[in-house]
C-alpha cells in the first residue's frame, strides 16, 4: 500500500496517509529524533450517538446513553484474557477514551512497537461481549458514575450543558446513568459495534519513531488477513441544535461545597462545517475569548481586583457535530456579580474596549507560539490529527489558517456568536447547614 506525502513546511511536518481497500484511513508522522510512539485506533462514535439506523435496517433505534464509553470499556475485556496485560507484557501503556463525538484506542510505547500495533489493531476488531461480562461491567461502570456525582465541577459542567441543550444527547454525561447503562445488553453493543465500528468509519494515526514502510506493511497485512462485513452507509439521527427557544435560562443546585460556583454558558446558533472555513471560524472565536477573558485581559484583571474570579476561572469554546458553545466557570464568592459581568460583555457584541489592535496582535502571536509548542508533544499531535481526521482539515493546517485572521475577523465573529438571548447561567451554592 502506497503512502501519500503531505509536506507542511509551516510547521516543519511531515503526514503520510493511506485509505485501505477496506475504507481504514492511517495516518503517519515519523518522527526518527524521538524514542517514543504514540499509536491512535478512533472511530468517528461518540455519546451523542444514541440515535442510529443499525447496519442494514432502514429503521431508527434509540440505544441508552453511555453505551458508547460502555463498549469502549468492553473492547478491553476478551473470553479468556484482557487486552491491557498484552501492552503490559511490553511495557508499553495503554488507555482508552469515549468523548462527545468520537472514541479512541491508544498506546503509547519506546519499544516493540509492531507488537503493541498488532494487539491494539486486534483487539478492537474482535469484540467480545457476554450476559456475564456486561453485567459485571455495569457494576464497574456504575460506582464511576456515582463518583462523578460527588463532583461539583462535574456537576456544574453538566448543569449548565443541561440548560444550553435540553433536549441534546451532549448535555448528557458520556458515562450515562444507573438507569440507561441497566438498558444496556450484548445485543445493543454488538448493534451498535457492526454499525460504527467499520474500518470506514475509523482512522489510525501514529506519531513518533518508527519505520513508515514496515508499519504500513504490518498495517496492510494485518487488515487483509481479516474478514469484514461491506461497508454501510452511518445514518445518524440527531441533528444540529442552534434553536435558542428551549435554552433554559437559569438553574442552580445546593451542593456540600464551601465555595460557590458560577458558569455560564453562551449557545452557537450556526452549524460549523468540518472545512477550512469553519476551523477559521473556530480559531477565531477562541482569539476573540482569549482577548476578552483571559488573564491579561483588562476585563479579568478588573474582576480579580473585585474578588469576583481567581485563578479557577477558566472559559472554552467547544465545536463538535450538531453542536458548539462557549462555556465561562469558575469559583467565586461572588456568583450572581461574575454571571452578570459575562452576560454584560455578551451583551456588548462587537463593542469591545480591549478589541485593539495592539492587543490582538500580541494575543494572536501568543496563541501561535503555544501552538508551535503543542508540535513537540507526540500524544497531543496524535490526539488532533485523530480527532481531526474525519474532517477536512488537520492540526499540520492551524499556523498558515491563524495566520489570516484579522481584528476584523474577531468583531465580526463576536457580532454574530455574541447573543444574550442565546446565554444561560447555572450556580452552585453551599448548602445550609440545618
Amino acid at each position: 500500500m502506497a503512502l501519500e506525502k503531505f509536506e507542511y513546511p509551516e510547521v516543519g511536518e511531515t503526514l503520510l496517509k493511506a485509505t485501505l481497500s477496506n475504507g481504514l484511513r492511517v495516518q503517519l508522522v515519523p518522527k526518527p529524533a524521538y524514542h517514543q510512539t504514540y499509536a491512535m485506533f478512533a472511530v468517528d462514535y461518540g455519546g451523542i450517538d444514541v440515535r442510529y439506523q443499525p447496519a442494514g435496517s432502514s429503521e431508527m433505534v434509540q440505544d441508552p446513553e453511555g453505551i458508547a464509553h460502555f463498549l469502549e470499556h468492553k473492547l478491553f475485556e476478551k473470553e479468556d484474557h484482557d487486552a491491557f496485560a498484552l501492552f503490559g507484557q511490553t511495557g508499553a501503556s495503554a488507555n482508552a477514551f469515549t468523548g462527545a463525538t468520537n472514541t479512541a484506542y491508544l498506546f503509547s510505547s519506546a519499544n516493540a512497537v509492531a507488537e503493541n500495533l498488532t494487539a491494539l489493531l486486534d483487539f478492537v476488531q474482535a469484540p467480545y461481549f457476554s450476559d456475564e461480562t456486561v453485567a459485571k461491567e455495569q457494576g464497574i461502570i456504575g460506582q464511576e458514575i456515582q463518583m462523578y456525582q460527588d463532583d461539583p465541577g462535574w456537576l456544574l459542567y453538566y448543569g449548565i450543558l443541561g440548560n444550553l441543550y435540553p433536549g441534546h444527547p451532549i448535555a448528557q454525561d458520556v458515562t450515562g446513568s444507573l438507569a440507561s447503562i441497566a438498558a444496556i445488553t450484548p445485543e445493543k453493543l454488538y448493534r451498535a459495534y457492526r454499525t460504527f465500528y467499520q474500518p470506514s468509519n475509523m482512522t489510525l494515526t501514529l506519531v513518533g519513531h518508527f519505520d513508515p514502510d514496515q508499519i504500513m506493511a504490518l498495517i496492510s497485512a494485518n487488515q487483509a488477513a481479516k474478514t469484514f462485513a461491506p461497508a454501510t452507509p452511518i445514518v445518524r439521527g440527531v441533528a444540529f441544535d442552534g434553536a435558542l427557544a428551549e435554552i433554559l435560562p437559569y438553574r442552580a443546585a445546593d451542593l456540600p461545597v464551601i465555595r460557590p460556583k458560577s458558569a455560564v454558558g453562551l449557545k452557537g446558533q450556526v452549524d460549523i462545517p468540518d472545512d477550512e472555513a469553519g476551523t477559521r471560524y473556530k480559531l477565531t472565536i477562541l482569539l476573540l475569548l482569549e482577548m476578552l477573558f483571559g488573564d491579561s485581559s483588562p476585563l479579568y484583571q478588573d474582576w480579580y481586583d473585585r474578588g469576583w474570579v481567581d485563578d479557577s476561572f477558566d472559559f472554552e469554546f467547544t465545536a463538535g457535530r450538531t453542536y458548539n458553545y462557549a462555556l465561562f466557570s469558575g469559583d467565586t464568592d461572588e456568583p450572581s456579580k461574575l454571571s452578570d459581568a459575562v452576560a454584560a460583555v455578551i451583551a456588548n457584541g462587537a463593542e469591545q474596549p480591549s478589541l485593539t489592535q495592539e492587543r490582538f496582535d500580541r494575543i494572536k502571536q501568543a496563541s501561535l507560539g503555544k501552538y508551535y509548542m503543542s508540535l513537540n508533544s507526540l500524544e497531543q499531535t496524535a490526539n488532533q490529527l485523530s480527532a481531526q481526521s474525519f474532517y477536512q482539515v488537520n492540526d499540520f493546517d492551524m499556523a498558515k489558517i491563524m495566520r489570516t485572521i484579522t481584528l476584523a475577523d474577531l468583531k465580526a465573529a463576536a457580532a454574530m456568536f455574541f447573543d444574550v438571548d442565546a446565554l444561560s447561567v447555572f450556580h452552585i451554592r453551599p448548602e445550609v447547614q440545618p
